[in-house]
Protein backbone atom coordinates (compact mmCIF):
# COMPACT_ATOMS: atom_id res chain seq x y z
CA UNK A 1 0.00 0.00 0.00
CA UNK A 2 1.67 3.02 -0.93
CA UNK A 3 1.50 6.17 1.28
CA UNK A 4 -1.47 8.44 -0.84
CA UNK A 5 -3.44 4.86 -0.48
CA UNK A 6 -2.41 4.86 3.14
CA UNK A 7 -4.13 8.47 3.72
CA UNK A 8 -6.91 7.90 1.99
CA UNK A 9 -7.97 4.97 3.89
CA UNK A 10 -7.38 6.66 7.60
CA UNK A 11 -9.32 9.67 6.41
CA UNK A 12 -12.05 7.41 5.11
CA UNK A 13 -12.06 5.67 8.40
CA UNK A 14 -12.48 8.94 10.12
CA UNK A 15 -15.49 9.87 7.65
CA UNK A 16 -16.80 6.88 8.57
CA UNK A 17 -16.46 7.46 11.99
CA UNK A 18 -18.29 10.52 12.18
CA UNK A 19 -20.58 10.12 9.85
CA UNK A 20 -21.12 6.57 12.44
CA UNK A 21 -21.42 9.06 15.03
CA UNK A 22 -24.39 11.49 13.28
CA UNK A 23 -26.71 8.49 12.81
CA UNK A 24 -26.12 7.43 16.23
CA UNK A 25 -26.71 10.62 17.83
CA UNK A 26 -30.22 10.65 15.01
CA UNK A 27 -31.04 7.37 16.97
CA UNK A 28 -30.74 9.05 20.18
CA UNK A 29 -32.60 12.26 19.13
CA UNK A 30 -35.57 9.98 17.99
CA UNK A 31 -35.22 7.74 20.99
CA UNK A 32 -34.33 4.59 18.95
CA UNK A 33 -32.62 2.22 21.18
CA UNK A 34 -28.97 0.61 20.85
CA UNK A 35 -29.84 -1.50 17.99
CA UNK A 36 -31.39 1.08 15.99
CA UNK A 37 -28.65 3.57 16.44
CA UNK A 38 -26.37 0.78 15.14
CA UNK A 39 -28.23 0.71 12.33
CA UNK A 40 -27.96 4.41 11.43
CA UNK A 41 -24.73 4.34 12.04
CA UNK A 42 -23.72 1.85 9.57
CA UNK A 43 -26.12 3.37 7.19
CA UNK A 44 -24.66 6.59 7.58
CA UNK A 45 -20.71 5.65 8.15
CA UNK A 46 -20.55 2.79 5.12
CA UNK A 47 -23.67 3.95 3.12
CA UNK A 48 -22.24 6.39 0.21
CA UNK A 49 -19.21 4.47 0.09
CA UNK A 50 -21.09 1.12 -1.16
CA UNK A 51 -23.27 2.87 -3.64
CA UNK A 52 -19.94 4.39 -4.67
CA UNK A 53 -18.61 1.13 -4.83
CA UNK A 54 -21.83 -0.44 -6.74
CA UNK A 55 -20.70 2.12 -9.45
CA UNK A 56 -17.86 1.46 -9.86
CA UNK A 57 -18.11 -2.18 -10.37
CA UNK A 58 -16.04 -3.15 -7.26
CA UNK A 59 -15.82 -5.17 -4.13
CA UNK A 60 -17.24 -1.96 -1.76
CA UNK A 61 -14.88 -1.33 1.20
CA UNK A 62 -16.59 -2.18 3.76
CA UNK A 63 -16.59 -5.79 2.46
CA UNK A 64 -13.55 -6.19 1.15
CA UNK A 65 -12.13 -4.49 4.58
CA UNK A 66 -14.08 -5.74 7.71
CA UNK A 67 -12.18 -2.45 9.64
CA UNK A 68 -15.02 -0.29 8.43
CA UNK A 69 -17.54 -1.58 10.25
CA UNK A 70 -15.46 -1.22 13.41
CA UNK A 71 -16.37 2.48 13.41
CA UNK A 72 -20.25 2.61 13.50
CA UNK A 73 -19.44 0.25 16.44
CA UNK A 74 -17.12 2.22 18.58
CA UNK A 75 -19.44 5.12 17.41
CA UNK A 76 -22.63 3.52 18.65
CA UNK A 77 -21.16 2.34 21.96
CA UNK A 78 -20.00 5.83 22.80
CA UNK A 79 -22.93 7.79 22.28
CA UNK A 80 -25.29 5.49 24.49
CA UNK A 81 -22.31 5.46 26.82
CA UNK A 82 -21.63 9.44 26.84
CA UNK A 83 -24.30 10.62 25.26
CA UNK A 84 -26.83 11.57 28.07
CA UNK A 85 -24.27 14.20 28.85
CA UNK A 86 -24.84 15.58 25.59
CA UNK A 87 -27.19 18.80 24.96
CA UNK A 88 -28.15 20.53 21.77
CA UNK A 89 -27.83 17.21 19.78
CA UNK A 90 -28.83 18.78 16.87
CA UNK A 91 -25.80 20.90 16.77
CA UNK A 92 -23.52 18.21 17.18
CA UNK A 93 -25.74 15.57 14.43
CA UNK A 94 -25.04 18.65 11.67
CA UNK A 95 -21.35 19.36 12.68
CA UNK A 96 -20.40 15.27 12.36
CA UNK A 97 -22.39 15.10 9.39
CA UNK A 98 -20.41 18.01 7.97
CA UNK A 99 -17.22 16.72 8.78
CA UNK A 100 -18.09 13.08 7.33
CA UNK A 101 -19.24 14.99 4.72
CA UNK A 102 -16.07 16.67 3.81
CA UNK A 103 -14.06 13.69 4.49
CA UNK A 104 -16.34 11.64 1.74
CA UNK A 105 -16.00 14.14 -0.64
CA UNK A 106 -12.19 13.69 -0.51
CA UNK A 107 -11.94 9.67 -0.62
CA UNK A 108 -14.54 8.91 -2.39
CA UNK A 109 -13.08 10.82 -5.40
CA UNK A 110 -9.92 10.07 -4.51
CA UNK A 111 -11.05 5.90 -5.02
CA UNK A 112 -12.56 7.00 -8.36
CA UNK A 113 -9.57 8.39 -9.72
CA UNK A 114 -7.62 5.57 -8.43
CA UNK A 115 -9.89 3.32 -10.71
CA UNK A 116 -9.81 4.95 -13.41
CA UNK A 117 -12.81 6.84 -13.92
CA UNK A 118 -13.20 9.91 -15.92
CA UNK A 119 -12.94 13.77 -14.27
CA UNK A 120 -16.96 13.94 -14.24
CA UNK A 121 -17.63 10.48 -12.94
CA UNK A 122 -15.11 11.28 -10.17
CA UNK A 123 -16.41 14.04 -9.54
CA UNK A 124 -20.52 12.57 -9.37
CA UNK A 125 -18.76 9.41 -7.47
CA UNK A 126 -17.67 11.88 -4.44
CA UNK A 127 -20.43 13.45 -3.83
CA UNK A 128 -22.25 10.07 -3.96
CA UNK A 129 -20.05 8.99 -1.15
CA UNK A 130 -20.42 12.71 0.57
CA UNK A 131 -24.29 12.51 0.38
CA UNK A 132 -25.06 8.80 0.05
CA UNK A 133 -24.78 7.79 3.59
CA UNK A 134 -26.85 10.66 5.23
CA UNK A 135 -29.62 10.06 2.51
CA UNK A 136 -29.82 6.49 3.44
CA UNK A 137 -29.60 7.61 7.20
CA UNK A 138 -32.50 10.17 7.13
CA UNK A 139 -34.98 8.01 5.15
CA UNK A 140 -34.58 5.01 7.38
CA UNK A 141 -34.95 7.65 10.27
CA UNK A 142 -37.83 8.73 8.23
CA UNK A 143 -36.31 12.68 8.42
CA UNK A 144 -36.74 15.19 5.56
CA UNK A 145 -33.36 14.34 3.65
CA UNK A 146 -30.71 17.36 4.39
CA UNK A 147 -29.77 17.40 0.42
CA UNK A 148 -33.34 17.78 -1.19
CA UNK A 149 -34.10 20.84 1.14
CA UNK A 150 -33.24 24.14 0.25
CA UNK A 151 -33.03 25.49 3.95
CA UNK A 152 -28.82 25.20 3.66
CA UNK A 153 -26.71 23.58 1.10
CA UNK A 154 -25.17 20.37 1.01
CA UNK A 155 -24.48 18.60 -1.95
CA UNK A 156 -22.49 22.24 -3.47
CA UNK A 157 -20.31 21.39 -0.34
CA UNK A 158 -19.71 17.65 -1.16
CA UNK A 159 -19.09 18.62 -5.02
CA UNK A 160 -16.60 21.71 -3.92
CA UNK A 161 -14.71 18.98 -2.03
CA UNK A 162 -14.88 16.65 -4.75
CA UNK A 163 -13.87 19.50 -7.44
CA UNK A 164 -10.60 20.49 -5.30
CA UNK A 165 -9.26 16.69 -5.25
CA UNK A 166 -9.28 16.19 -8.89
CA UNK A 167 -7.55 19.79 -9.04
CA UNK A 168 -5.01 18.97 -7.12
CA UNK A 169 -4.78 15.38 -7.99
CA UNK A 170 -4.49 17.10 -12.02
CA UNK A 171 -1.98 19.54 -10.56
CA UNK A 172 0.22 16.61 -8.47
CA UNK A 173 -0.46 18.55 -5.21
CA UNK A 174 -2.72 15.52 -3.27
CA UNK A 175 -1.01 14.96 -0.43
CA UNK A 176 -1.82 14.60 3.54
CA UNK A 177 -2.05 18.69 3.78
CA UNK A 178 -3.96 19.54 0.90
CA UNK A 179 -6.13 16.61 1.59
CA UNK A 180 -6.90 18.05 4.94
CA UNK A 181 -7.17 21.47 3.67
CA UNK A 182 -10.05 20.29 0.75
CA UNK A 183 -11.72 18.00 3.91
CA UNK A 184 -11.54 20.71 6.23
CA UNK A 185 -12.77 23.62 3.72
CA UNK A 186 -15.70 21.59 2.37
CA UNK A 187 -16.58 20.86 6.33
CA UNK A 188 -16.12 24.78 6.56
CA UNK A 189 -18.67 25.29 3.76
CA UNK A 190 -21.05 23.40 5.01
CA UNK A 191 -21.30 24.46 8.66
CA UNK A 192 -21.16 28.24 7.37
CA UNK A 193 -24.02 27.78 5.10
CA UNK A 194 -26.15 26.58 7.92
CA UNK A 195 -25.05 29.00 10.22
CA UNK A 196 -25.92 31.41 8.08
CA UNK A 197 -29.21 29.77 6.22
CA UNK A 198 -27.92 30.08 2.87
CA UNK A 199 -30.35 28.50 0.07
CA UNK A 200 -30.24 27.43 -3.39
CA UNK A 201 -33.34 28.88 -5.39
CA UNK A 202 -36.33 27.00 -4.72
CA UNK A 203 -38.25 27.44 -8.31
CA UNK A 204 -40.67 24.44 -7.29
CA UNK A 205 -41.57 26.57 -4.25
CA UNK A 206 -45.07 27.24 -5.61
CA UNK A 207 -45.95 23.87 -7.43
CA UNK A 208 -48.49 21.92 -5.58
CA UNK A 209 -51.03 19.22 -6.64
CA UNK A 210 -52.59 20.54 -3.42
CA UNK A 211 -55.27 23.32 -3.36
CA UNK A 212 -55.06 26.83 -2.53
CA UNK A 213 -56.84 25.76 1.22
CA UNK A 214 -54.80 22.71 1.46
CA UNK A 215 -52.42 22.00 4.28
CA UNK A 216 -49.42 20.33 4.63
CA UNK A 217 -47.80 19.54 8.29
CA UNK A 218 -44.78 20.35 8.67
CA UNK A 219 -42.29 18.33 10.97
CA UNK A 220 -39.11 19.17 13.06
CA UNK A 221 -36.01 18.16 11.33
CA UNK A 222 -32.87 17.21 12.82
CA UNK A 223 -30.94 19.49 10.25
CA UNK A 224 -33.48 22.77 10.73
CA UNK A 225 -32.42 25.17 12.30
CA UNK A 226 -35.02 26.76 14.77
CA UNK A 227 -36.59 29.67 14.05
Amino acid sequence: MTFQETVVLVLDLTGTFVFAISGVLLAARRNFDITGGLVLGLLAGIGGGLIRDVFLDRVPNALAHPIYLVPPLVATLLVYLVGRHATRARIWIVTFDAMGLGLFSLTGTAIALDVGANWPAALLMGALTACGGGLLRDVVANEDPAIFRGTDLYLIPALLGSGLTILAEVTGWLNIVTSVLIASLAFGFRMLAWTKQWRVPQPMRQWSFRGKDGKSRKRSSAFRRPD
